[in-house]
Formats: structure tokens, sequence, C-alpha cells
């Protein structure tokens, strides 16, 4: 369980999120929606502990995330490993000479026997449809094909919870499909799924639970998709229609 208690950041441009309560169980797919701006990147960082809070407290289970708990090796380790974050620019997290290499990177980092990296690489290629990719150089690739190898070599680490910023953008209708396809089957294996988007449309019949994010940085709302989908007066007044 993910508890954000009075978050709120504020970059030396100015403010990002204010005053953000919020509990997020585990095994849902959460859908962050709001417009440009409005802080879904800023809170996903925060969740996977790449950015600490300006004022407020994050907290994973009974545990906080402090900048200082976050300075020792071994946490940091383990929270990276049960939070995956896929950003919204494939070319952020990819550096490696090969998908393969790329997919192997993280479990290696672990420790882990070279027999369990190659069974977890094959597996997460495979998954995500990058099978055939695993000799090409990543940064050659599209833009779909990232986003699936980014997937792929955050899948590697095998972590409870997935968070994913806009990873629709730039994929054809079709690539999108598989991506949200793959994402539920996620979900129903027992996966966190917290995914940032700016298209309630795409999203509206995968996601359970929506937290949507006003332009001034607040939360505008918070509620199951079944809640949201029976006010299309609330759709209209949050501009999801």
């Amino acid at each position: 369980m993910l508890t954000l208690a009075n978050i709120s950041f504020q970059y030396p441009s100015g403010l990002a999120l204010d005053q953000i309560n919020l509990t997020l169980p585990a095994g849902a797919f959460v859908g962050l929606l709001g417009p440009n701006g409005c802080g879904k990147s800023t809170l996903l960082r925060i969740l996977s502990g790449l950015a600490q809070p300006t004022t407020g407290t994050y907290q994973i289970d009974d545990q906080l995330i402090t900048a200082e708990w976050l300075k020792q090796p071994q946490q940091r380790q383990a929270l990276h490993q049960k939070i995956g974050f896929v950003f919204q620019n494939s070319d952020l997290q990819l550096f490696n000479a090969t998908v393969n290499a790329e997919v192997a990177y993280g479990p290696q980092q672990l420790g882990l026997a070279p027999t369990v990296v190659a069974h977890r690489v094959a597996d997460c290629l495979a998954l995500t449809g990058c099978t055939d990719l695993k000799d090409r150089i990543p940064y050659q690739l599209s833009g779909g094909e990232k986003k699936r190898v980014a997937l792929a070599s955050v899948l590697a680490l095998n972590p409870q919870v997935l968070l994913l910023d806009e990873p629709l953008n730039g994929l054809t209708a079709g690539a999108q499909q598989e991506m949200l396809t793959l994402l539920q089957q996620l979900q129903q294996a027992g996966k966190t799924i917290i995914m940032a988007s700016h298209n309630f449309q795409q999203i509206k019949t995968y996601a359970q639970r929506f937290v949507i994010f006003n332009a001034d940085h607040t939360l505008a709302a918070d509620l199951t998709a079944k809640a949201l989908q029976a006010q299309p007066d609330l759709q209209a007044e949050l501009a999801l229609l």
C-alpha cells in the first residue's frame, strides 16, 4: 500500500503538487489523469523515490520513504526492485549496447545467477513481444519498440508496482491496444499498475480507479472507474469527454 499525506512539491520554476492525499492499495490499476503540467509525472517520480516531496510524507506499508532512508544503498535498491518506473521518454532509460543487455542489466545488478538472468530476460522479452529485437541496438528502434523494451527491462526486476508515464504516447492504435492489454494482464496477475495519461477515453475500460488532477496541481477527484463512468456531468466538468 502506497500512502501520500499532505504531499506538495515545488520546483524552482513553480509549484507541481499542492497538498495531495492518496492511498493506493496493492493490486489495483490506477489511471492518473489531468492536463499537461498538472503534476502527474512529478507524483510518479515521488512514488519511485526519484524525487522527495517538499512537504508531506510518503509511506510504503509501514515504511516512511525519506531522503535519509534512501541514502542507504540496500534500502534504495530494495525500493527500486519493488517499484518499477517506465519513463515517458524511453531514450532516458535505455543505455546498453543491445536489447538483450538492456533487459539483463537490472537482474545482473541484483547479483542473480547467470542462468536466472537469462531465464528472466527470455521471459520478459517474450511477454513484451521483443524477442525478435534482442540483438538490436536500442537507440535505433522505433518509439513503440523502445517503450516495449523499457517495459521489459523494468519487468525483469519483477517489481510489485509498475509506474508508467504516458506509455501510449507515440504508439499506433494497434500498439496502444497491445500495451493496455499487457498491462491489464499484469494487473490481473497481481501487479499494481499506476499509469499517467492525458486521455481518459484510451484507458477508461482498463483502469479500475482514477486519480484526477486540476491544472492548479490539486486533486480534483479520486474515485472508482464505475463511479466516474456513471457521472457524465463530472466527466464533462473535468474535461474528460
